[in-house]
């Protein structure tokens, strides 16, 4: 009993620095923000900014509102404070009335007697509102309230935006769960038909996330074809590596694919807090990991007209890259095995056969199947006690 209770154990501690680790200390690193404006004042601005935040923010200029407005849609930048006293973003022509976001044909100062921040909430409303934070009290010491334009709301039912992460916690949790019955209650399959079956389930899998966040909970209100694909590769790929993985850890493998595709990928996806809001080593785990591939590809495909999404492709094809290779080497051990077995079954017969036969026949031996059965039972038990 007490060495079973090695892997709740571990599991305990592995979460625990895991996400403690990850999220009890937000904060911003290099956090790229932008002050509108090329006067010299704006120049100061952003230069007074940036000595206060001591690293914490990475403050640039840019000579308009529009520009701005881009690079927040590229996520370049992750808000854009426009002083009170910037006419920038279409002071016009004279013939009109300015609009607020810029676009208009007045005379005179689009923003009124208010500073304006912008954002987009879709890349990541903590972000947004550590911004928000932050400008703040410097609109107060303009004397004017701050006004705050979000330039890529997210759907109307996920108003944080981070709906796509609780999304990423279903399809993960269906994904390698089904690892453990797979391995345990399948492990008498051949690794071509434990394969079949991974691709099969990553296929029912992606379909009920899709359900999730289309007509269910209507976290997105379009794309759900390119969502279903990007999910039913995230899946596959965790699914084809939990089988392949099966071959070598056993009994251990539930605790495996948890700290690949819990500890380190809810954490580094990016769904809570992104990679500027995290220490260095989750912030490093975001540019390459499979669930910040999902986050961020859903991210850009919903929200963002698709900019940087081949990148995110890219993430979640080579982890089902590595999939497909962890099965192929899950394949040659296995037959290797075999082999050793079949030479070892030889070898014994013909030294039972040159025995001189006992006068008293052995009495028949029970089949082991009782250790077997043992293992896949505790395999099921920790499946689903995860």
């Amino acid at each position: 009993m007490l060495t079973h209770l090695i892997t709740p154990l571990l599991m305990c501690i592995g979460m625990g620095l895991a996400y403690l680790g990850a999220f009890a200390h937000p904060a911003p690193h290099h956090l790229p923000v932008a002050v509108v404006g090329s006067s010299r004042s704006a120049q100061l601005l952003a230069q007074s900014i940036n000595d206060k935040a001591g690293g914490d923010l990475e403050v640039r200029t840019v000579a308009h509102r529009s520009t701005a407005v881009h690079q927040l849609k590229h996520q370049d930048i992750f808000g854009a404070y426009v002083p009170a006293a910037n006419g920038n973003g279409g002071a016009g022509d004279g013939n009109g009335p300015a609009r607020a976001d810029g676009s208009g044909n007045g005379n005179g100062n689009v923003n009124g007697k208010a500073p304006e921040l912008i954002v987009a909430t879709a890349a990541s409303d903590t972000s947004a509102s550590v911004v928000q934070k932050i400008f703040t009290p410097l609109a107060a010491q303009q004397g004017a309230p701050l006004k705050v334009t979000d330039v890529a709301p997210t759907a109307a039912d996920d108003p944080t935006g981070q709906g796509i992460f609780f999304l990423l916690v279903a399809i993960s949790i269906g994904s390698y769960a089904s690892v453990a019955v797979i391995g345990g209650a399948g492990a008498v399959l051949p690794i071509r038909l434990r394969a079949a079956l991974a691709v099969g389930t990553s296929f029912v899998v992606s379909l009920i996330g899709t359900a999730f966040a289309g007509p269910v909970f209507h976290l997105v209100d379009h794309g759900l074809w390119g969502l279903w694909g990007m999910a039913w590769l995230y899946s596959a790929g965790i699914l084809l590596i939990g089988t392949g993985l099966h071959t070598f850890l056993k009994r251990w493998t539930t605790l495996g694919v948890m700290a690949l595709f819990v500890m380190l990928n809810f954490t580094s996806s990016g769904g809570i807090f992104r990679p500027e809001m995290q220490n260095g080593f989750f912030a490093a785990l975001h540019s390459f990991w499979n669930g910040a591939g999902f986050v961020e590809g859903v991210r850009s495909h919903v929200y963002f007209d698709g900019y940087g999404l081949s990148g995110h492709l890219w993430t979640l094809a080579l982890w089902l890259v590595v999939g497909v290779l962890m099965v192929g080497v899950a394949a040659l051990a296995e037959r290797r095995r075999r082999t050793a077995e079949a030479v070892a079954a030889a070898n014994a017969a013909a030294v039972a056969a040159a025995a001189v036969a006992a006068t008293v026949p052995e009495p028949a031996r029970k089949p082991v199947r009782g250790a077997v059965d043992d293992g896949v039972e505790e395999e099921l038990e920790e499946a689903v006690g995860v």
